[in-house]
């Protein structure tokens, strides 16, 4: 496994570096410029798998993961997008001399541009936080209910930021600035241990609303991304990430919902636990998680992977109101194209059903080991929801 793993990115990493040497103008590279384009990303190659054979995860491990993996965004990326500028300026050097020229004075620029908008995203992009308001408006949403305001925080992965607490508290600080009437988590507390969280326990138990923190699991809450002694081990830590939510004083939904009254008007808030697609764990259960609700009561639903809106509760249920999150928009936005976009029909911001239920995608606040994120900027949701009169067309 790790030869094949070993070959595939040494030829990953080194297939830019043989495109720019074919392609540079007049002469291919030579001594030193050659050994910068080849040593480099063969070096980092190496050193990746060799740190991934030692699967016992600790926090330095990961940064040292994060590290490598930075360090060969910041060299193959610029790489290719240089290496396909030279081939279109081979293209043209037949044909139009002057517009091989310039497709080669083109690609500088747009690998150094490329190179700077990586290393942003690596340094600073991760900390670069956006709220991100939205209205949902509903004739069946109670009257006392109109304006109520509620923030969404999802995927935290904690792992990513060892160390960092400085970030955690930019963040519970900017939260309760809101000051939200309630505060939902939607999943992915850690990255691979329930552990991750100890350090930020403190900080986190700090948020604060009316109605305080309801939160469910998300998939790397189960303990899969981990390789555990035994089946036992694996549940213990999953027990031990419920447990710390628990002592945060987060109200954790496993299946089940909680209440909030405003004189005679209800809303239910009903967590369910993972519902993905394979690989991802599968066990939410919205029949136990509804159980004993009035049909008449206004519902939101939290629920970490967004696919489960679409297979179960936009077709099965009348819930006006789903929160998600999972997708991060892959950490990566242009516009509003995001790659999320070729995985996940529903990755960010509002989708509506034909029946008028309303999905909810965050695209999250944390990252997954390397802290990279542009254009999908790091969010907190905030949420307000209105009541709309029946008489009107909107």
């Amino acid at each position: 496994m790790l030869t094949r793993i070993l070959i595939i990115l040494i030829v990953l990493l080194l297939l830019p570096a043989w495109g720019i040497d074919r392609c540079w103008p007049k002469r291919r590279l030579r001594g030193k410029r050659r050994l910068i384009f080849y040593i480099v990303p063969l070096v980092l190659s190496l050193l990746m798998v060799l740190t991934a054979i030692d699967e016992q995860y600790t926090p330095e491990a990961d940064r040292h993961k994060a590290l490598l993996i930075s360090a060969a965004l910041l060299v193959i990326v610029p790489q290719v997008v240089l290496c396909l500028f030279l081939l279109l300026a081979k293209g043209l050097e037949r044909r139009w001399a002057k517009g091989s020229v310039a497709a080669i004075v083109m690609g500088g620029l747009s690998c150094i541009t490329v190179f700077c908008a990586i290393f942003y995203a690596l340094t600073a992009g991760y900390r670069h936080f956006v709220i991100r308001e939205a209205t949902f408006q509903s004739a069946k949403l109670p009257q006392a209910f109109d304006g109520y305001r509620i923030v969404q925080l999802s995927d935290l992965h904690l792992g990513t930021l060892h160390g960092r607490t400085d970030v955690v508290e930019d963040i519970v600080q900017r939260v309760n600035a809101l000051k939200p009437d309630l505060i939902v988590f939607t999943g992915d507390l850690v990255n691979y241990r329930a552990s991750e969280a100890d350090e930020f326990m403190e900080t986190l138990s700090r948020l604060k609303s009316q109605d305080g923190v309801v939160s469910v699991m998300g998939n790397h809450d189960y303990a899969q991304y981990f390789h555990w002694a035994s089946p036992a081990d694996s549940l213990a830590d999953i027990r031990h990430l419920q447990e710390t939510q628990r002592r945060m004083g987060w109200k954790l939904l496993l299946n089940a919902h909680t209440t909030i009254v405003r004189g005679t008007d209800t809303l239910a808030v009903v967590g369910v636990e993972n519902q993905g697609h394979a690989p991802f764990p599968a066990l939410a259960d919205l029949p136990k998680a509804t159980q004993g609700l009035s049909p008449a009561t206004f519902v939101i639903l939290l629920s970490h992977d967004p696919t489960h809106w679409r297979d179960q509760v936009e077709p099965d249920t009348d819930i006006p109101l789903t929160l998600s999150g999972h997708t991060h928009g892959m950490q990566l936005k242009i516009g509003s194209f995001s790659p999320a976009s070729w995985f996940y029909k529903d990755w960010g911001g509002a989708y509506d059903s034909q029946d008028g239920q309303t999905l909810y995608v965050s695209l999250g606040i944390g990252s997954v080991l390397v802290p990279f994120r542009f254009g999908a900027w790091p969010e907190i949701n905030l949420i307000t929801l209105r009541k709309r009169s029946t008489t009107s067309h909107n």
